[in-house]
């Protein structure tokens, strides 16, 4: 569905904290309503706001079964809330809406002749995973054991010739689709499959996540490679309880009303958490960061409207972004000048991360669309000027900056670091413990209001409010962009295509 004007009923907020209703009140010397610089509005927003918004959406988590996940009650608690918030402050409240393919395990098990195996050490149900119970023969199919390069096991139905009817098949990773060789098993009469990890390295010797990619009609779990020779002729009871259907979700867009010109810079943070916990950090922090921000700016003059917003199902495949942009006349995104995206800036271990918009730093992707390089320079000038250390990191295509890039549309932000290992190089740059996650509760259900480091926190949503306003602001100089802080380098925006992505 298009955008749409919204008054978002308000009902499911019973409970939460009340003093967040009035977030928006002055600090001393602010006007928190119109301030006049960058500098300014950085004296307005605090970490204490973000924290309250942070603790909200703790109170949505605990009133709906611990999560935020899109297509939940606990995400639309949190899409009223937003919603609310940037009303009460001034700010333009729209929404979008859009239909996506859901998916919930509510229950999963897997035993050998009486012997239970553990869910998330052991196996895993593959997402798309039919809902029912197996029982039977675990039957290899065309295992390769040890691994000899790529398997092809259930690839091809003439893989389950005389396969038992009833039995489970043991299937191993390669070659095909997941769910080409659950389909093959299911049309073969298995009543259910394990799928075995293949390799010699951590991540393909331990237990196999992975996707299906549509509904599946039997049982169908992932497993670790150890597993294979356990389960080889072994009587096997296989169970998995899931809900997979098709449900719809929302994205939240505020607007300041004090733009002067045609531009608009937009400002963004997914608001889903995983169905496993309540994303606090991931990402309550980036949600309740660009809140405060915009809350602070509703009223502000600058040369570009600010369109800030708050993505539905990032955690499902950047969904929200891609319909946006995806639906977006073509006149409309010509306006845009730039994306900035906030993932995760508070994590526990942290690193401060910039994205890479020049690919200076060679970290993998190539640099991003004409203009993103002139963002790095405003975070890392922002950054340079308090004397904090920061890192390049790639566009690597895991969040709501995708669609943006793909579409031609300089992008940059914030990141702290997700479920990789901060080395003790990073250790003695930023502190923190070498060999463990930036965010040890990555996806996890102790993503809660105290997975934050609140002093990152407060670093970030300084840097957040200095660029939104830094790149909102100003005329436009030689290069095509607005004008960045002193030591930016050239500060503007390069001039790119502002339209859909071409072949």
């Amino acid at each position: 569905m298009g955008i749409r004007a919204t008054s978002i009923a308000v009902t499911a907020l019973v409970g939460l904290t009340a003093s967040v209703v009035a977030i928006v009140a002055s600090e001393p010397g602010c006007d928190a309503a119109a301030p006049a610089d960058a500098a300014a509005l950085v004296g307005c927003v605090t970490v204490e706001d973000v924290r309250a918004h942070q603790r909200a959406l703790q109170d949505v988590a605990d009133a709906h079964g611990g999560t935020r996940a899109s297509g939940t009650p606990g995400y639309d608690a949190s899409v009223a809330y937003v919603a609310e918030q940037a009303r009460a402050a001034g700010l333009t409240v729209t929404t979008q809406d859009f239909e996506f393919p859901f998916f919930e395990v509510r229950g999963e098990s897997l035993a050998r002749d009486g012997q239970e195996y553990v869910p998330g050490t052991d196996f895993a149900t593959m997402a798309f995973s039919g809902s029912g119970d197996a029982s039977g023969t675990a039957v290899p199919v065309d295992l390769q054991l040890p691994p000899a390069g790529s398997s092809t096991s259930g690839c091809e139905p003439e893989d389950f010739d005389d396969f038992p009817d009833g039995a489970v098949a043991l299937l191993q990773r390669g070659t095909c689709p997941f769910g080409v060789k659950a389909a093959n098993a299911a049309d073969a009469g298995a009543s259910g499959a394990v799928i075995v990890n293949a390799g010699d390295t951590p991540e393909t010797t331990g237990v196999l996540q992975g996707t299906l990619g549509a509904p599946a009609a039997i049982p169908v779990v992932g497993a670790a490679s150890a597993l294979a020779d356990e389960l080889d002729g072994a009587e096997v009871t296989l169970s998995t309880d899931t809900v997979s259907e098709t449900r719809s979700s929302t994205t939240v867009f505020a607007e300041t009303t004090g733009g002067s010109g045609e531009g608009v810079l937009m400002v963004g943070a997914h608001l889903d958490s995983v169905p496993e916990g309540p994303g606090i950090n991931d990402n309550g922090s980036g949600t309740g960061a660009v809140l405060a921000v915009a809350q602070r700016m509703a009223a502000a003059s600058t040369e570009r409207t600010v369109r800030f917003a708050w993505w539905g199902a990032e955690e499902l495949g950047l969904l929200g972004a891609a319909d946006y942009v995806a639906t977006l006349p073509a006149a409309e995104a010509r306006r845009i000048e730039a994306y900035l995206n906030f993932d995760m800036v508070g994590s526990p271990n942290p690193v401060r991360f910039v994205y890479d918009g020049d690919d200076s730093d060679a970290v993998g992707a190539p640099a991003g669309p004409d203009g993103s390089a002139a963002i790095e320079d405003v975070f890392e000038a922002f950054y340079a000027a308090r004397g904090l250390a920061y890192e390049g990191t790639d566009f690597d295509g895991r969040s709501d900056y995708g669609p943006f890039i793909e579409a031609g549309i300089p992008a940059g932000g914030l990141f702290t670091g997700a479920e990789d290992v901060k080395s003790p190089e990073q250790a003695r740059t930023f502190g923190g413990e070498a060999g463990s996650a930036y965010d040890p509760c990555y996806h996890a259900a102790c993503d809660t209001y105290d997975n934050v480091d609140v002093g990152v926190l407060d670093e970030n949503t300084d840097a957040v409010a200095h660029a939104t306003f830094t790149l909102a602001s100003g005329p436009l100089v030689a290069t095509g962009g607005p004008a960045g802080p002193p030591g930016s380098g050239d500060g503007g925006l390069a001039p790119h295509d502002h339209g859909p992505a071409r072949s």
